[in-house]
């Protein structure tokens, strides 16, 4: 069988119109942060633009590389008046491109209702759903990561192999409230761990009395100071169990914004979570970080980058909807000595990192 053939790329004009299509969910949305800053450095001028769901829009508000967040809500697709909304307001910013990362239905007629002239999804089975109808150049991305993934979309505009970035932006008051937490709280200033024991999904939970088992061992191997982090209210009991369970090791973080957490999460020296939002916001904000998975694959969605580390006893296999009401029998399988030891190797990588 004949290999795909490569992608056209043709030549842009000076200040080129880009929409990027990623409406949820706040990990896929980071994965997302690269595409535009690769975009950015590309093409300096260009007026680029970024089409997400609900509550998601606060993560893009100030992003240097993103010139206009145009947010919707949940469910936008059903109804007749939100659609032409939507059509009406991607109209006046007149796309050229439109790129979409989530390949799927929606996202495509994303991507249509703006009227850009050329829509780039991927080929194969990737582009899921009826989204290759609706796209007119689809590209053969072949990578192991899903931030690469997306990065390959970009081929056709003449972007290969970008510097990998996310440069998420942090506001004076997100900043401030990171500082009140921690002096409040008598964190050592880059001396503290952040831990995340919420997921989306039954399947990607750690047992909580684990998180405060790890607590201990890394106040008593790296001295560090460990801080349970929540995020909807049904997570706090989780938190507090860590710090139940963790010898006096973990303290229980108030309630946080996303941003608010990206903030605290900046100044620590560690984060150790499952595949989950906060974990990819942590690998954003350059946070050294452990991921820890069962019902998705650690080489695709895992904490990104050499320096961090990925810990899987093995793959929870099945179809999408399957894994996600699957129990946590993977996540068990992940030992306390497995996490600590992978907390380890990753504090001493980045100590050597700061000795170079």
């Amino acid at each position: 069988m004949s290999s795909p053939a490569p992608p056209v790329t043709r030549v842009l004009g000076p200040r080129p119109r880009i929409l990027i299509v990623r409406l949820s969910a706040l990990g896929d949305v980071v994965h997302g942060l690269p595409v535009a800053c690769a975009l950015r450095d590309a093409f300096g001028d260009a007026e680029i633009g970024w089409v997400v769901e609900g509550r998601n829009a606060e993560l893009l508000a100030g992003h240097p590389a993103i010139d206009h967040v145009i947010g919707v809500q949940r469910r936008w697709l059903k109804s007749a008046r939100a659609v032409l909304d939507l059509r009406r307001r991607l109209r006046a910013l007149q796309f050229e491109i439109a790129v979409d990362l989530q390949c799927l239905t929606k996202s495509a007629v994303v991507a249509y209702l703006s009227g850009a002239r050329r829509r780039l999804g991927v080929a194969g089975r990737d582009g899921r759903e009826l989204s290759k109808l609706f796209h007119n150049e689809l590209t053969p991305v072949r990578a192991n990561h899903v931030v690469d993934h997306y990065l390959g979309i970009l081929a056709p505009l003449g972007i290969t192999q970008p510097r990998v970035r996310f440069d998420l932006p942090e506001t004076q008051d997100d900043g401030a409230f990171a500082e009140r937490l921690i002096a409040a709280e008598e964190l050592p200033r880059r001396g503290y761990a952040v831990l995340n024991p919420g997921a989306g999904w039954p399947s990607k939970l750690w047992p909580a009395e684990r998180y405060g088992q790890l607590a201990q061992r890394l106040r008593e191997e790296h001295g560090l100071v460990s801080l349970a982090v929540w995020g909807p209210a049904s997570e706090r009991l989780l938190a507090e169990q860590i710090v139940a369970a963790s010898g006096g090791a973990a303290r229980l973080a108030p309630a946080t914004t996303v941003m608010q957490l990206a903030a605290v999460t900046r100044r620590a020296r560690l984060f150790v979570g499952s595949d989950t939002g906060p974990m990819h916001l942590s690998v954003a904000v350059d946070t050294p970080t452990v991921s820890l998975h069962g019902a998705s694959r650690a080489e695709w969605c895992g904490a990104y980058g050499a320096a961090n580390a990925r810990v899987q006893a093995y793959y929870q296999a099945g179809p999408a909807r399957q894994r996600r009401s699957a129990d946590n029998a993977a996540m068990r399988a992940i030992s306390v000595d497995d996490v600590a030891d992978a907390c380890g190797g990753v504090l001493a990588r980045t100590a050597q990192a700061a000795s170079a």
